[in-house]
């Protein structure tokens, strides 16, 4: 056994914060898998990240607890929220099976795919000894990053900056498309193709506004006098109001009282003109 690996002892801090936090990712994990909103999948898998950065900063690598916070949950986290978002949280995929048994293959291909992934993690640290934090960081857990990126993992960094420009340039020439004429109408074609058609254009007016009754049953007048059927619903039968008699002189049109009756003193004996039927 390495001498070095009986001199690593877990604090009690240590202890504590991990079985805060341990429960606290796993229940992260399990309410993303589980949960029906994509919304809430995204906010319990924040949880889940959240606490992977408490993790890496307890155990004294810094730089990896700030990558996970800012980068996963700060960026891409939110990138999701964004396109989740953008698309609509109520939009789902299909959930009737296309091909039959295709959830029973998926499931054994997860099974086998855990199964590979386990043994060769097992295989990797067989007989691997466990050394200080001091051995293990070098100089330091930045420098030691950097020192693995830049030298042995360093054709795999440049295959990753280069696939994510590849993803940034697709980006931007999939934004700035030239658009066909035509294609997609603005506010001044919707406009002008909504005038242009043989429909009303402006809203149309409520029963009764321009009757002598608010009921339902009552068709709105038009500035001729008119009735128009289309302030009716449909299954509501029209009813005639009685109408007053409306102003035809020049000089009765200006006249407060104009819409209560004829202003003539004799078609009527009282006052204002209006008849005895007419008063109210």
């Amino acid at each position: 056994m390495n001498p070095d690996a009986a001199e690593v002892v877990i604090g009690t801090g240590e202890a504590v914060a991990f079985w805060v936090l341990g429960p606290v990712a796993l229940a992260g994990a399990l309410g993303m898998v589980f949960s029906r909103n994509a919304v809430h999948s995204a906010l319990w898998l924040v949880t889940t990240m959240l606490s992977l950065g408490v993790f890496y900063v307890i155990q004294s690598a810094p730089f990896l607890g700030a990558a996970q916070i800012i980068v996963y949950t700060g960026a891409i986290m939110i990138l999701f929220l964004f396109v989740l978002m953008l698309v609509g949280r109520d939009s789902s995929d299909s959930v009737v099976e296309t091909l039959r048994g295709q959830r029973v293959a998926a499931a054994v291909l997860g099974v086998g795919f855990a199964a590979l992934v386990g043994a060769g993690v097992a295989r990797a640290t067989e007989g691997l000894t466990v050394v200080g934090l001091g051995d293990a960081g070098g100089d330091g857990n930045v420098t030691a990053i950097a020192e693995l990126l830049y030298t042995r993992y360093v054709l795999a960094f440049e295959a990753t900056g280069a696939l994510l420009i590849v993803a940034a340039v697709g980006a931007l020439v999939y934004t700035q498309m030239e658009r066909r004429p035509g294609s997609r109408r603005g506010q001044k074609e919707l406009s002008r193709a909504r005038f242009l058609t043989d429909d009303r254009p402006q809203t149309l007016p409520g029963p009764g506004v321009y009757a002598r009754a608010n009921s339902v049953a009552a068709p709105a007048l038009l500035p001729d006098g008119r009735t128009s059927a289309e302030t009716v619903a449909t299954g509501v039968e029209a009813q005639e109001v009685e109408q007053m008699p409306r102003p035809t002189g020049r000089e009765q049109l200006g006249s407060p009282d104009a819409a209560l009756g004829s202003l003539d003193p004799t078609t009527s004996g009282t006052p204002g003109g209006r008849t005895g039927g007419e008063h109210r």
